[in-house]
């Protein structure tokens, strides 16, 4: 018997995107977004994908936290992408479980890339 699914917030979230998408209300902004489709998601990742750069070239604390909150903004909007293409969160997870232990050169290699 396999245990459950640890319920961290990724996990949380993308069960909330989820449902915005089998149920989209009114107003919400992630079903908006998956009304757009694929290419207003990706053009929200590419956004938030350059403000992640350069949120990490600010100095200090202040930077950090700005970096952080960019980050945490990407990943959002990466989960919506993984939402609209019926792809979960789990099924990133499983790919990274599977790279855990192997050089990340090797890895590439492998991939002929």
């Amino acid at each position: 018997m396999s245990s459950p699914e640890p319920q961290t917030v990724v996990h949380r979230l993308m069960e909330v995107i989820l449902d915005r998408k089998a149920n989209p209300p009114a107003r919400s902004y992630t079903a908006e977004l998956l009304r757009g489709g694929v290419a207003r998601i990706t053009g929200k990742i590419l956004e938030e994908a350059e403000e992640v750069v350069e949120a990490a070239a600010e100095p200090g604390s202040s930077g950090r936290q700005h970096l952080v909150g960019e980050v945490a903004d990407l990943i959002y909007h990466l989960l919506v992408l993984l939402a609209a293409v019926d792809a979960h969160w789990r099924d990133v997870e499983q790919v990274l479980s599977q790279r855990f232990g192997i050089s990340g050169l090797d890895e590439k290699e492998s991939r002929g890339r």
